[in-house]
């Protein structure tokens, strides 16, 4: 295969990809090997491609490209989520741009409209994933509003509420006015809002004495029934047992006593409005208080209120300051802010609403995966997230899992005309027990209305790491899967809900490690976002970088549970190190091989070298694996490759210019390649298969990603110490040739004063890039000769009629100066008896070792000048 002067990503990207597809390499069946499963977390179905989609599904990638190396039985499964909430509301914004009301249909024909824009948005984020490398089982591709997932979705529901733990009941639920359904807790976003505190005075009946409340929500005033204060409040004592008079709509209510009460907050006394806050719910439970629900479903003023009836919400709150002032009732009014609530899909403020939804007992349930993930048999990654699940399950509320919306699964509740009601999977079920329980064998099909409302999303995707496998011995064989990679802002929504899904209805934990990943954000630490303008497009990014570039670039800085502070530079450094890899593949690829020269003595040495380093950087590399350190092992891999493959071993090995190579070293070489390229594959997944695949001839049908991962060989990993020093002796004498200005191709002569820890293990490789005419062992120091110090030895390049040795001097005696005065700094402060006593031990000994290393390079430099001066 002829390599191309330059890297072109997409041809190789389409080309690869499509090939890995023909070949059915991402497919899994289970077998004799160890499973190794990932669940992908379904974007929604009318989703696209952004930045976190990008860091999530490229760590999961590269877990399972990994495992399938390691000869386990890697099955990645895909799917998308139906996303009730945020699908219905695009299906009925585009009915809105044709004419058309959500109320003017049926449920059916809303129904069809949505499939309809499923089957036609559906799915592409899809294959944009597929852009980005991902080689998931596309063959067990689900949706979760498909057959096989509302089958278990349903039957979750029946068996929870045959166990008692699923009621209806009407409680204070979070209401969204624009999607016209319940929210849980977590679809609930608290922002800081500035807004106003008003102080309104409510008449004492019978009496000219008024008492004043401070609330930041004038309109529901119209529905107070009671106003509040502490039994212990003095100011208030003499009020016990009467009534005050609602402003506006003069409706007499009591003067309760709670302890609730906070005396501090705004007056003392608080205004109880029972319909509209949570709070005040318990507090008109606690004292038997009527409810008047002033609201209708989508945030207007309802009858009850008995003024501004049909009003927006915040039109009211504006417009009956002017009434209550005109009245008489507003006292002041203040800046004031607070945290209002508001819906994670439709962004506009919930309202706190009295209704009849179904609701799963959530206590005894959560306590399972509770213990679980404490005791760490689901290990969490990075564990500091285990405080932030175990504080939410602690004060776990019951869920609220029915939606008053169309698009979802239907709960399969089925009521007869009186209201008493079957739960069933199937209405012909739910006919069967309604017979049996009425005695009524008349009744038919038509005499049974099922639930108008759905389950919450979540109850759906809760069940995905079973619900996700269609046969019986794909469960078996695939549950638990192994590993969960998903953002730590989806820990209640999602992964508590799965752990317990887990334990409740398989007895066995859903998944055995969760990966946390961080947030996607901006270089001034802002959450990417469309409507900020700072998100950039993956697609766009992959045609201008290429995928593997973007992959890489996004994991430079990213640890686990850490943001992601991204910037464009991150791809363009990706895309350096491909240009990096493809370059020294063209080089090894591009010498001159000669079967019948003898192999050198510095490749020998090289090739040991590398050996040993390999061996390490495997190890490494298995032990950030182990920890879930992705991107530290991307930089192993990554420095391994750039500096000690390309810079040295390279540079060890290259042949003279027009020179060839031998047949032993170019063997070893390329070897050396094929491990670097299976070591970097689950990263960059395409340039390691385009050159993977020019490294030698191949048959059909290979890969790759069908090759083992390289493993310890038991290399001499003693070499990598002595590589070290020799890296310094290069340094060394390369730094005489930069402060004498003498060019790289002069030739020098060096001697060696060893010391303990030298080795001559390397010397060919010295001679080679030190470029040396000569190197020799001496028992003494050499005069005239300009030094340095490596560990204990020190290495001596004479300077006969190469320096001004004047100059030289003077240079020595500057940095000689230095030295004692840095020395004196430290002998000061090692002489205050006062540091050494009271100082941590560690920062002592860091002073002692700057005296040594101090005192090393004084008596260096005074021999140094000493010789000079001869």
């Amino acid at each position: 295969m002829e390599i191309a002067s330059k890297y072109n990503p997409s041809a190789t990207e389409d080309k690869w990809y499509k090939y890995w597809m023909d070949q059915k390499l991402f497919h899994s069946e289970p077998d004799k090997r160890e499973p190794y499963t990932i669940l992908m977390p379904p974007p929604n179905v009318t989703g696209v491609l952004h930045m976190g989609h990008m860091l999530n599904n490229t760590i999961q990638d590269i877990l399972i490209r990994r495992a399938r190396m390691m000869g386990k039985n890697a099955c990645w499964v895909p799917g998308t989520d139906h996303a009730s909430i945020a699908t219905e509301a695009k299906v009925v914004n585009r009915l809105k741009e044709r004419g058309i009301d959500k109320k003017e249909l049926s449920r059916e024909e809303f129904l069809k409209h949505a499939y309809d824009w499923t089957d036609e948005y559906g799915g592409i984020i899809l294959k944009q994933l597929q852009k980005m490398g991902a080689s998931a089982d596309w063959d067990r591709t689900y949706f979760t509003m498909d057959d096989e997932r509302s089958e278990g979705v349903i039957k979750s529901f029946v068996e929870l509420y045959n166990k008692g733990l699923i009621y209806r009941g009407v409680r204070m639920v979070n209401w969204d006015p624009a999607a016209l359904t319940a929210l849980s807790d977590e679809e609930v976003i608290y922002k800081e809002k500035q807004g106003k505190l008003y102080y309104l005075r409510y008449k004492i009946e019978g009496s000219d004495e008024y008492v004043t409340i401070a609330t930041t929500r004038p309109e529901t005033i119209l529905g107070d029934t009671a106003v509040c204060v502490h039994p212990d409040d003095e100011r208030f004592k003499h009020l016990k047992g009467k009534n005050v008079i609602v402003p506006l709509v003069n409706r007499v209510i009591p003067i309760i006593q709670d302890s609730y009460v906070d005396m501090e907050f705004g007056t003392g006394c608080l205004k109880i409005t029972p319909a509209h806050d949570v709070n005040d719910y318990e507090i008109g439970l606690k004292h038997n208080l009527k409810v008047i629900d002033i609201f209708n479903d989508n945030g207007t003023l309802s009858e009850a209120a008995e003024l501004f009836i049909g009003e927006d919400r915040f039109d009211v709150r504006k417009n009956i300051i002017p009434v209550l002032e005109e009245a008489g009732n507003i006292v002041k009014i203040e800046d004031y802010n607070n945290k209002v609530g508001y819906s994670e899909r439709t962004h506009v403020a919930i309202e706190p609403k009295l209704s009849a939804q179904w609701y799963l007992k959530m206590d005894e349930i959560s306590k399972p995966a509770l213990n679980n993930v404490m005791n760490d048999t689901v290990q969490f990654h990075p564990p500091k997230f285990k405080n932030v699940f175990r504080h939410w399950m602690e004060n776990v509320k019951d869920w609220c899992v029915s939606r008053q919306l169309y698009w979802g699964h239907q709960i399969p509740v089925f009521y007869l005309e009186d209201n008493s009601y079957f739960v069933a999977e199937t209405k012909e079920k739910a006919l069967e027990q309604a017979k049996e329980q009425t005695g009524n064998a008349n009744l038919t099909i038509d005499d049974l209305r099922q639930d108008d409302d759905v389950l919450d999303t979540w109850a759906s995707s809760w069940l995905l790491p079973f619900t996700g496998f269609e046969k019986p011995e794909d469960l078996a064989y695939y549950y638990p899967t192994s590993d969960l990679v998903t953002g730590h802002d989806i820990i209640f929504f999602w992964v508590a809900r799965m752990i317990i899904a887990g334990y409740e209805f398989k007895g066995d934990l859903p998944f055995k490690n969760v990966y946390f990943t961080g947030m996607v954000r901006d270089k001034q630490r802002r959450k990417m976002s469309k409507s900020l303008g700072n998100s950039p497009d993956p697609l766009d990014l992959i045609d201008k970088y290429g995928a593997d570039s973007v992959r890489i670039g996004m994991l430079f800085c990213s640890p686990a549970g850490g943001d992601l502070l991204f910037d464009e530079s991150q791809p363009e450094q990706g895309r350096n190190f491909a240009n990096k890899i493809w370059n020294a593949f063209r080089l090894v690829k591009g010498w001159e091989i000669d079967n019948n020269i003898e192999q050198p003595e510095s490749a020998k040495q090289a090739i040991a070298w590398f050996d040993a380093k390999l061996d390490q950087t495997i190890q490494i590399l298995d032990d950030h694996f182990s920890k879930y350190r992705i991107s530290d092992a991307l930089m192993t891999v990554y420095t391994v490759f750039w500096q000690e493959f390309s810079s040295w071993y390279l540079e060890a090995i290259k042949p003279a210019y027009q020179q060839p190579l031998d047949a032993k070293t170019y063997e070893a070489t390329c070897m050396f390649f094929d491990k670097m390229l299976r070591l970097l594959h689950p990263f960059m997944p395409f340039i390691t298969e385009e050159l993977w695949q020019a490294l030698e001839e191949r048959k059909g049908g290979e890969s790759i990603m069908k090759v083992d991962m390289p493993t310890v060989t038991g290399a001499d990993t003693a070499l990598l110490e002595k590589f070290e020093m020799l890296k310094e002796a290069v340094g060394g004498v390369r730094t005489i040739r930069k402060e004498k200005n003498i060019p790289m191709k002069d030739a020098l002569s060096l001697s060696i004063l060893a010391g303990e820890e030298f080795a001559t293990d390397f010397n060919a490789i010295l001679t080679k890039l030190a470029n040396l005419s000569e190197l020799t062992m001496v028992d003494e120091k050499v005069e005239g000769a300009v030094s340095f110090m490596v560990r204990t030895s020190e290495y001596f390049v004479p300077m006969d009629g190469l320096i001004d040795v004047e100059a030289e001097i003077a240079k020595l005696e500057k940095d000689l100066a230095h030295q004692e005065g840095f020395l004196k700094g430290v002998m000061k402060k090692l002489g205050n008896e006062r540091f050494v006593g009271s100082a941590p031990e560690a920062v002592v000994a860091k002073e002692r070792q700057k005296k040594a290393d101090a005192e090393a390079k004084i008596k260096t430099l005074t021999e140094s000048i000493a010789r000079l001066k001869k």
